[in-house]
């Protein structure tokens, strides 16, 4: 079963071989010997790619159900339910990860000796099951799904420039205004192309599709830019607080604001938590609420 999976993960019964460090020829009498055994084809093999059959597609989603039932019982049987201890699989996108998550892990196993923890940081949502973790950091609106998630702050987004850029513009009074000023886009996954606001008074939702002078693929290189003066631009509260406390951004527009970005830790529903995931969140989740505090 982990073979067929691989295989199907990998794409090719080359790729898993390497992948499970195995020889290609073992793998792929592996896979026929499953085949034979259950009397049906699972993949169709061509010479550029694996797609499964139509039996293949259920029984690999079986298959990954039953080793994770597996590898549960295996940790259940080294001791991972009754103390806290094994290895320890978190995700978080890389700014909050570095700033906010990485600390408390640092805190956390030193707590916790017979815990291991890797850190997986990334821009894009982790399939937590796919990708064998444990528990995600997220940003933004879930989508639904049998995830448990557990809500531990929100942040606002918001609009800021350089004080010295401002004082040689102006201080915009509606989102409209920043149409015709210099604008610097980061393209993150929170963050729209078309910036979006809320008018005040009536909650409506306004759409500002500004041209920027300079794109950016980080959040740190926008916060650079407006910090030198190169113009406006919208990120998330926490990219740009230390530069607001330290007076070397200003937020402007603050009663547009749209709605708080919320951040979850989300974990895969089980009938039995392994304790060391209990501890995690246990530990984490009051932590961070008290660091978030402050963006609220």
């Amino acid at each position: 079963m982990a073979m067929l999976i691989a295989a199907v993960d990998k794409g090719s019964l080359s790729a898993a071989a390497r992948d499970l460090n195995v020889p290609v020829p073992t793998l792929t009498r592996k896979v026929g010997d499953l085949e034979a055994q259950l009397g049906t084809k699972l993949l169709t093999r061509t010479t550029r790619k694996l797609t499964l059959t139509d039996t293949g597609f259920a029984y690999v989603a079986a298959a990954r159900r039953i080793l994770d039932l597996v590898q549960e019982q295996e940790r259940e049987a080294a001791g991972e339910f009754t103390a806290p201890r094994g290895d320890l699989v978190v995700a978080s996108s890389n700014l909050f990860g570095r700033t906010h998550v990485l600390p408390l892990i640092a805190d956390f196993i030193a707590l916790f000796p017979e815990i291991n923890v890797k850190l997986m940081q990334s821009d894009r949502n982790v399939d937590l099951v796919d990708d064998r973790v444990d528990l995600a950091v997220r940003l933004g609106a879930l989508p639904d799904s049998g995830m448990i998630a557990t809500r531990v702050g929100s942040f606002r987004v918001v609009v800021c420039a350089s004080p010295a850029f401002i004082a040689g513009h102006r201080v915009p009074q509606h989102p409209s205004e920043l149409l015709k000023m210099p604008c610097v886009m980061f393209n993150g996954p929170m963050l729209s192309p078309e910036w979006s606001f809320k008018a005040p008074a009536t909650g409506e939702r306004l759409v500002v599709p500004v041209t920027p002078r300079l794109q950016v693929s980080t959040p740190d290189s926008a916060v650079d830019a407006a910090t030198r003066g190169v113009g406006f631009t919208q990120l998330l509260h926490y990219h740009v607080a230390h530069e607001v406390d330290e007076g070397r951004l200003q937020i402007v527009l603050p009663e547009f604001e749209v709605e708080r970005v919320p951040i979850h830790l989300v974990h895969v529903s089980r009938n039995l938590m392994p304790l060391k995931l209990r501890c995690f969140i246990d530990f984490v989740a009051p932590r961070l609420r008290e660091s978030l505090a402050r963006f609220q």
